[in-house]
């Protein structure tokens, strides 16, 4: 067996990160037929098939899932390595991608993450907003925020906050509908939710706890998208108060009887925590977060 050369182990990682060979080749300025070309002389090299060719893109096998954890960590050694012997500016340069829920990611991260982003040349931010658990052993996202305590395992984790969602309407629906008094009138009026079946998230079923009877009228997979509906006086939906806040024509419903409670956790996997460019997103999203702790109460 042929020793794997490391450009064609680095074409490995960012395809496994990106599923295909064109947004693979972008990433590192080459072509897809150079992509192909470099993963099956790694596949002769090695006599396995790394990946399981779709229609949606390239995905590891078990083969693949094994030598992506050892090549993650000779990436890793490779990058600390010229840290320490070029200087310290080049640890803030690569690519990090963020895995966040969207309410989250539209409506407090995007705008401070291209800040950071822009007083960073080298570094670049992918943020995937979206309500979604994000597997971070098969490298879905390098950092995720969740609403569930990170899982066991070479993931390390902490608590960032946590944050209160209430009920809201547009000002326009409240004053030409009948009165909400308590959770159960809200079985008379148009309410606004997730699309049970498309949430893989079990803390976004919000309507189960405020009455056991409530079906949404309009329903759909985002926080943003229910926001939106919410201002156009679709009907009453629940909203982090950290949306509900920037916008002046809502009006908070029930509210010294509905008060959900979540918190958002950061987590990343173990392999990628020592990465300083790692590190500095974790710390800048918690401390923006924590600075605005009262947005979020």
């Amino acid at each position: 067996m042929n020793e794997p050369e490391w450009s064609y182990l680095q074409t490995f990682l960012t395809l496994a990160r990106t599923h295909r060979l064109a947004a693979a080749g972008r990433r590192l300025h080459s072509d897809h037929s150079t992509v192909s070309r470099h993963i099956a002389a790694l596949e002769a090299s090695l006599s396995v098939t790394l990946f399981d060719r779709r229609e949606e893109g390239f995905y590891l096998t078990s083969e693949g899932e094994r030598l992506f954890a050892a090549a993650e960590q000779m990436e890793s050694l490779m990058l600390d390595a010229r840290n320490d012997i070029v200087g310290k500016d080049l640890r803030l340069t690569g690519t990090v991608r963020i895995g966040a829920p969207d309410g989250l990611g539209v409506g407090f991260l995007a705008s401070r993450l291209a800040r950071l982003a822009e007083a960073h040349p080298g570094l670049a931010i992918e943020l995937v907003a979206v309500p979604r658990v994000f597997n971070l052993t098969k490298r879905e996202a390098d950092i995720a925020i969740t609403l569930t305590r990170p899982a066991k395992g070479r993931l390390i984790g902490r608590k960032i906050l946590d944050y209160s969602l209430r009920l809201f309407a547009s000002r326009s629906y409240i004053e030409t509908h009948e009165p909400i008094q308590k959770p159960a009138d809200l079985l008379q009026h148009a309410v606004i939710g997730y699309i049970e079946d498309l949430t893989a998230i079990p803390e976004l079923n919000y309507l189960d706890q405020i009455h056991p009877a409530l079906k949404p009228a309009f329903a759909s997979s985002t926080a943003i998208v229910q926001m939106q509906a919410i201002c156009a006086g679709a009907g009453v939906g629940v909203l982090p108060g950290f949306l509900a806040k920037s916008r002046k024509d809502l009006v908070c419903v029930l509210e010294s009887q509905v008060c959900i409670r979540r918190t958002f956790w950061l987590s990343v996997h173990a392999d990628l925590h020592r990465l300083t460019r790692v590190r500095l997103l974790c710390d800048f999203m918690a401390e923006q977060i924590q600075a605005e702790a009262e947005l979020f109460a």
